[in-house]
């Protein structure tokens, strides 16, 4: 409890900050645990340190902005006009804007994010999208519906992105591993002059 304590005190002083830091955390967390848990690469080439490093700047300096920002448009401008704010007809058209159009966008954007950091060109984004994209949905759809419906009936607005989060440890796991399988799929190597076998 008194971490929470910690965490709530820092939220009212530096709300930006810490969740930035929470949030490239608890991305990284997952990425280690993706590693460990689903090494893709057949032959072992050690943990990854840069790989982690992108989980947590994309983390800190990406997600928790717009994370944050996504929670409070959701929150202060979805909702309908003729029900009160905390109404349970407003937490499912919450629910349904965030699944429809959030997540179908969000991992399109985590994917291109990614590949860029790893110095990919787009056109391997555009193939982890065209691999990823629909699985990914669908699996983002079979878990985080139900979550965000209990996460906006009774998590206050300031805690909303720090349960997502904890949650998303799990979910960035496998979003590291997805990002992952792509990447480190065996390529044929390129030689430059030709190399005759």
């Amino acid at each position: 409890m008194r971490l929470l304590h910690l965490y709530e005190v820092s939220l009212k002083r530096r709300p930006k900050t810490t969740n930035a830091i929470m949030t490239g955390a608890l991305f990284g967390i997952g990425d280690v645990s993706a590693q460990f848990l689903f090494p893709t690469s057949k032959v072992d080439k050690g943990f990854d340190y840069k790989r982690t490093a992108r989980a947590v700047v994309y983390g800190s300096l990406i997600f928790s902005f717009i994370g944050d920002k996504w929670y409070r448009i959701l929150n202060n401008r979805v909702y309908m006009r003729n029900k009160p704010q905390y109404h349970w007809s407003n937490m499912v058209l919450r629910v349904a804007v965030d699944q429809l159009a959030f997540a179908p966008l969000g991992l399109p954007f985590y994917f291109t994010c990614m590949s860029i950091m790893e110095g990919e060109s787009l056109d391997v984004a555009k193939l982890k999208i065209g691999e990823e994209w629909w699985p990914t949905l669908l699996t983002n759809w079979a878990v985080w519906p139900i979550f965000q419906a209990v996460n906006f009936s009774i998590v206050p607005l300031q805690h909303r992105l720090l349960a997502v989060n904890v949650v998303a440890i799990f979910w960035n796991t496998y979003l590291s591993y997805k990002n992952s399988k792509v990447t480190e799929k065996e390529r044929v190597p390129v030689h430059y002059p030709p190399v005759v076998e």
